[in-house]
C-alpha cells in the first residue's frame, strides 16, 4: 500500500497567519482512477494551461468554481484527503536558537508531515505502508535540502510511525514540478483562498481608487464558495483554528483539516491579531 501525498506552500509571512503549507493524500487503490479522472474533468473545462490562486479573473472564475466542486466530490467520496496547515502570528516562539530559526521550513514540515493527515491511526493492517511525498519547489539548495529530506525520512525511527508499519524511502521524498501534477494544482487553488482570506487579502484596496479591484472581488467569491462546501462537511467551520475531532484517529478518517499550529513555547501578543492590527493597502491586480 501507498500514500501519495502532494505538498504546497503559501505565505511564509503573512500579516496575520504564517507558515501556510498544504496537502494532498490518495491512497494506491485509488491513484488511478483519481489521476484519470481529474485530467479528464479539467480537458473537458478546456483548460490547457496551469491552475492556480493567483490566476483567478473574470475568464477563469467559473472554471475554477466547477474545479473546487469536483475536488471537494473527491472528498466526499473518500478518494483524496485534504490538510492545510498554519501558523497564528499572535503565538510567538520563544526560546529559539538561531539554528531553530534557520530551520524553521524543514522542522515544521516535518511536524505538518507527521501530524497533519494522522498516518499512525491510518493502518488497521499488519502490511506494510509507503509514503511517496512530492513536494513544490523546495525553497532550500544544496546540502540544506539534503538535510530537510533527512529530516523527514527520520520519521521512519518515530515510534508511532514503526507501531502503524508506516515507511519513506529517501528517493521518494522528491521536489516535482507543480505544472505536471494536477493535485498540486488543485492543492494551490484551496489554500490560496485560505491563506486570502486569513490575511484579510479580500479587503486590499488599490491606492489609487480606494475601491477593490475585480480580481480581488473574484477572489473573495471564489474562497466563499470554497468555505460553503468545507461547511457541508462540517457546519460550523472555523477557518482560522484547528478542526475539532472526537478522536485522535479523526485526524486521519476526516477527509478535510485545518491546522492552526501554535508552538509549545509561545507567548501570546494580542497586538498581532486582526482586531488590533491595521493591513496596508495595497493592490494585488
Amino acid at each position: 500500500m501507498y500514500y501519495y501525498i502532494w505538498c504546497d506552500e503559501s505565505d511564509k509571512h503573512g500579516e496575520y497567519y504564517s507558515n501556510f503549507y498544504g496537502g494532498v493524500l490518495v491512497k494506491s487503490e485509488d491513484y488511478d482512477f483519481v489521476l484519470r479522472e481529474s485530467a479528464a474533468f479539467v480537458e473537458r473545462l478546456g483548460i490547457n494551461e496551469e491552475i492556480k490562486w493567483q490566476k483567478v479573473n473574470e475568464h477563469w472564475f467559473d472554471k475554477y468554481s466547477k474545479i473546487v466542486d469536483f475536488v471537494f466530490k473527491l472528498l466526499s467520496d473518500g478518494k483524496i484527503k485534504i490538510r492545510i496547515f498554519f501558523r497564528n502570528n499572535q503565538y510567538v516562539p520563544v526560546g529559539l536558537t538561531r539554528e531553530q530559526i534557520r530551520k524553521e521550513y524543514p522542522m515544521l514540515y516535518y511536524q505538518f508531515i507527521k501530524h497533519a493527515f494522522g498516518l499512525q491511526y491510518s493502518n488497521q493492517t499488519q502490511e506494510p505502508v509507503y509514503i511517496h511525498l512530492m513536494l513544490d519547489d523546495i525553497p532550500l539548495k544544496g546540502s540544506d535540502k539534503e538535510e530537510f529530506k533527512n529530516y523527514i525520512f527520520r520519521l521512519n525511527f518515530d515510534e508511532s510511525f514503526r507501531k502503524a508499519n508506516i515507511h519513506i524511502h529517501k528517493d521518494e521524498i522528491s521536489e516535482v514540478d507543480s505544472s505536471k501534477h494536477i493535485m498540486l494544482q488543485f492543492m494551490d487553488l484551496i489554500l490560496g483562498a485560505v491563506c486570502f482570506r486569513l490575511n484579510n487579502k479580500h479587503k486590499i484596496k488599490d491606492q489609487a481608487t480606494g475601491r477593490r479591484g475585480k480580481r480581488t472581488i473574484l477572489k473573495e467569491k471564489l474562497y466563499k464558495h470554497i468555505n460553503s462546501r468545507i461547511r457541508e462537511i462540517y457546519p460550523n467551520f472555523n477557518i482560522g483554528i484547528s478542526t475539532g475531532c472526537n478522536d485522535f484517529s479523526d485526524r486521519w478518517t476526516h477527509p478535510y483539516r485545518h491546522w492552526a499550529f501554535i508552538p509549545t513555547s509561545s507567548i501570546r501578543d494580542i497586538s498581532l491579531s486582526k482586531g488590533h492590527k491595521n493591513s496596508p493597502c495595497t493592490s494585488t491586480e
